[in-house]
């Protein structure tokens, strides 16, 4: 059986890819990553705040002592009081790069047009196979067009795929009024991937402390019917490769993801709550599946339920929303 799948141009052994999470921060976990079967990486974030902040310090640096020295034009602190970037994060990939065999992609995340996006070639000179570029951006200024959320989107892609040569993949948001549209813009200005979705973090109250208060939820089997649904709608609309990301739990979530559309099937929280062992568990269970339904490999699965092959198209569009509705027994 031919396991092996194609993401943003790049040969994977496995459709099964361990997400940016806390695992990826570690090169041990990237090592039983790939040994449990895993066909490439996503490593954390590194974010526009923090290369804000870098360049923050390096300009006070370069002003320290302007008024102090006739020569302040030629002054310059003494190397190893600023940093160019986060050098942790370059040398991470380098690391990764090192360690394991399979694509190690990079991640990077903003939510503003800047000169932060000109870190993207750092990133490929590290040696990152790729790079994912996680737009996290919440629009609450109630002047801001949906035109202009959007052209930000777009902008912040072209600056980033205008910076770098290796493939680039947007991680994006599902709260866009017409997402297919959104995908389709994304798709013309460069984007190699789409990966759906990111999940924005909401903030809960702490009641007793009367304070707000920040957690992370790891995600359930039931988030994946959202990224599922929009990539079996966008399967062979858009040119990019897909990634569904958020809710992939078991074989049969990967599967279905698969059969959807997608080109990989993201883990992350199953990885966080079992181990990277996991991974092998869940190929495990998807080639038995494969194996007993005469599927001969990955390629021969994908796509093969979107929107555009699916008997009833309808099941992912409105007509089939109101069936369920009416069709609905009460216990």
């Amino acid at each position: 059986m031919d396991f092996s799948t194609t993401y943003l141009g790049l040969n994977l052994r496995s459709p099964l890819v361990p997400s940016a999470s806390p695992l990826t921060r570690e090169v041990d976990e990237l090592k039983l990553a790939e040994e449990a079967g895993a066909g490439a990486v996503v490593l954390p974030s590194v974010f526009e705040e923090q290369l804000r902040l870098e360049s923050a310090e390096l300009d006070l640096a370069l002003e320290q002592g302007t008024h102090s020295f006739a020569e302040a034009l030629s002054y310059f602190p003494q190397v190893g009081e600023f940093r160019l970037g986060p050098e942790d994060y370059l040398d991470h990939i380098q690391a990764a790069r090192a360690a394991v065999k399979i694509p190690v992609i990079a991640s990077l995340n903003g939510s503003s047009l800047g000169g932060w996006t000109e870190y993207a070639r750092k990133i490929q000179q590290a040696g990152a196979h790729a790079l994912e570029l996680n737009i996290y951006y919440i629009p609450t200024d109630p002047e801001l067009t949906s035109a202009q959320v959007e052209k930000t989107y777009v902008d912040i892609l072209k600056a980033v795929r205008g910076a770098v040569s290796i493939p680039v993949a947007v991680k994006l948001s599902p709260f866009f009024s017409s997402m297919a549209n959104m995908a389709r813009q994304l798709d013309d200005a460069g984007a190699d991937g789409l990966v759906l979705f990111n999940r924005f973090y909401q903030p809960d109250i702490d009641l007793e402390n009367l304070e707000v208060e920040h957690s992370l939820l790891l995600s359930t089997p039931q988030a994946r019917r959202l990224p599922l649904r929009w990539v079996a709608l966008l399967h062979g609309r858009v040119k990019a490769s897909l990634a569904a990301t958020s809710g992939i739990h078991t074989a049969s979530d990967a599967l279905k993801i698969l059969m959807a559309g997608a080109d990989v099937a993201m883990l992350c929280s199953v990885l966080l709550r079992k181990g990277t062992a996991q991974i092998a568990a869940i190929e495990r269970e998807m080639r038995q599946w494969m194996e007993e339904h005469e599927y001969e490999s990955v390629n021969q699965l994908k796509g093969s339920l979107s929107q555009k092959n699916c008997p009833d198209p309808s099941a992912f569009e409105r007509a089939q929303y109101m069936r369920v509705i009416s069709t609905y027994k009460l216990a």
